[in-house]
């Protein structure tokens, strides 16, 4: 349809699939889903539970460890910064 094209946005891509390695994505969708929470606070078990529960995240629960939970978090603090 003529005139309907519209730029990619990050965005475009959360909704989509997401990895473990998606810090950035998976750090604005955090962000979006639990906005009163400091993620300072976030628990690792917790942080990797609201994960898996993310629309579009689609990864082996078993590729998660702490470097890479640590990693999501301190994208999530960049975030809300």
């Amino acid at each position: 349809m003529p005139g309907s094209i519209r730029a990619k946005t990050a965005r475009d891509d959360v909704e989509q699939t997401m990895k473990w390695t998606d810090t950035l994505e998976i750090a604005m969708a955090l962000s979006e889903a639990h906005p009163d929470v400091d993620p300072q606070t976030v628990r690792f078990m917790d942080l990797r539970g609201w994960v898996l529960e993310l629309p579009g995240f689609n990864d082996d629960p078993a590729h998660s460890g702490e470097k890479i939970l640590e990693a999501i978090q301190m994208a999530w603090i960049d975030e809300v910064a």
